[in-house]
């Protein structure tokens, strides 16, 4: 019979746990690099980028371009790390509460 309860308990304990793991995904960090090394971005999981490193070599006033494309590229890498990790950290707490939905996108819901 269907106990209305036991569906308000799933869904409470669903939320806490996706609440504890968005919290969680500030601790994943992801980290990529571009110009071989010259840039390097970390960022975490919340989409948050942490720390630029940029060696000093790459510097060049007279060609700002270079450095720009550098950074843009190291951001953009990052975040895409970020992005696969939290969201196989979101699956992670999802297991077992929610049916395994190809695709879901738990951005929609405010869980990033």
């Amino acid at each position: 019979m269907f106990n209305f309860n036991d569906i308000m308990g799933k869904m409470q304990e669903m939320q806490q746990k996706l609440q504890d793991a968005k919290i969680k995904l500030d601790t994943v960090i992801a980290e990529a690099e571009s110009g071989g090394g010259m840039v390097s971005v970390k960022a975490n999981a919340n989409h948050k980028v942490l720390k630029i490193k940029i060696d000093p070599e790459v510097m060049d006033k007279n060609d700002p371009e270079i450095l720009q494309d550098l950074i843009t590229a190291a951001v953009n890498k990052a975040l895409e790390k970020a992005e696969e990790l939290g969201r196989e950290e979101m699956q992670k707490a999802s297991k077992g509460i929610l049916p395994d939905i190809p695709g879901l996108d738990f951005g929609k819901f405010g869980l990033k």
